[in-house]
């Protein structure tokens, strides 16, 4: 399968992985004037955040439900649900309102998170070939696009309310294109036959890679920018650069990570791209100005970039056929607890220790994949 036919093959989950980056990379550029709006410091932004994981993981719940309400449409449906809700943050500076603007993102991205990345494994299996790479590149790449957009506006004077609708509203026409003549996200039910809803420790282990990884990707990209503007003093275009440089280089060796995923064993490729990642945490946790941060973003981007898609992908490998769908829901359901948690998190920490620290925490997190991987490969297929 060529590059080009697997982008045509994966077109609808592509579509959902880069709305769902550009809204996300939006947001974290777009953090410190949200922080501004709402008169809070970081400890009060990070719990005012904290809603978002709940109302995701609830969320998720509901997939299989909304799956069967949608039918065809379940991915386009929830992709486009997604791109309005992050309109809302940017729309009040109410510190009670806001959490539930917060909860109105986090909703959508977790019901769409859950069908996008159970589209690709069964569009894995069908096709024999490994596509999580390339998804979790266009997210990368739309969160880099999502980051540097924002920064150009927020230096032409706009407001939350403004960069936000704008962003949300181009996302939403995007999202059109996640629409499939048959998008159905089967499997995600609980069989009703006696022990088949087992699933074992597979989904559980990837779960715990995905969440680590997730934890410190998106918490890194999401306090990156106000890391350089308020730490190291650079200014709104600079802070802006963080979260989209780390997001441009996990997208490129995203794309290279779709040709290592054949030649490696995936779990020694795990273990390296940990090492890898927390190193560049632990670089970034010691700039003294911006330059010497983004070097420490692209190397720690380079590592990241390839845990979550490997981790999924083996997932979907050593699952059973049947149980592939709810393997991944649920692998899907502890990896994102990290996507949401990682960002408040890091805020309670930077308002008690500060964000230096708080880096150097994430990388000791990323170490821990240096268990879990040798735990996954045990397992071996069903």
């Amino acid at each position: 399968m060529t590059f080009v036919s697997s982008v045509i093959a994966a077109r609808a989950p592509l579509v959902a992985f880069t709305v769902m980056g550009v809204m996300w990379g939006s947001m974290a550029a777009d953090l410190p004037d949200l922080k501004a709006m709402l008169g809070v410091d970081e400890a009060q932004l990070g719990l005012l955040m904290f809603p978002t994981p709940v109302a995701a993981v609830v969320a998720m719940f509901f997939a299989p439900l909304f799956a069967r309400i949608t039918g065809r449409s379940a991915l386009f449906a929830a992709t486009l649900m997604m791109a309005l809700a992050f309109a809302l943050p940017g729309q009040t500076a109410n510190v009670w309102i806001y959490p539930i603007a917060m909860m109105a993102c986090g909703a959508s991205t977790g019901l769409t998170d859950v069908l996008m990345n159970a589209r690709v494994a069964a569009i894995e299996a069908a096709r024999g070939r490994s596509l999580m790479n390339l998804c979790h590149a266009a997210y990368s790449f739309g969160y880099a696009g999502g980051a540097i957009g924002t920064g150009v506006m927020r230096a032409a004077g706009w407001p939350p309310s403004s960069v936000l609708a704008t962003v949300a509203g181009l996302a939403a026409l995007a999202s059109l294109l996640a629409y499939e003549r048959d998008g159905s996200v089967t499997g995600l039910d609980r069989p009703k036959e006696r022990g088949a809803a087992r699933l074992g420790l597979v989904p559980i282990i990837g779960g715990a890679m995905i969440f680590i990884a997730f934890l410190t990707e998106n918490a890194s990209e999401n306090w990156s920018a106000l890391y350089i503007e308020k730490t190291l003093g650079g200014s709104p275009a600079h802070g802006a650069m963080g979260p989209a440089v780390m997001a441009m280089t996990m997208g490129v060796a995203r794309l290279f990570g779709q040709g290592f995923a054949s030649r490696f064993a995936p779990e020694r490729l795990l273990m390296a791209a940990a090492m890898i990642s927390a190193g560049g945490l632990v670089v970034a946790s010691s700039a003294q100005g911006p330059g010497t941060a983004y070097a420490g973003f692209i190397i720690a981007g380079i590592g990241a970039s390839v845990i979550s898609p490997t981790a999924f992908s083996l997932v979907g490998a050593h699952s059973a056929p049947q149980a592939r769908a709810r393997a991944i829901a649920r692998a899907t359901m502890i990896g994102y607890l990290g996507y949401f948690v990682g960002p408040p998190a890091f805020g309670f920490f930077a308002g008690s220790i500060g964000l230096r620290a708080t880096f150097v925490i994430a990388a000791g997190l990323l170490a821990s994949i240096l268990i879990l991987a040798p735990m996954m490969a045990r397992r071996g297929a069903p």
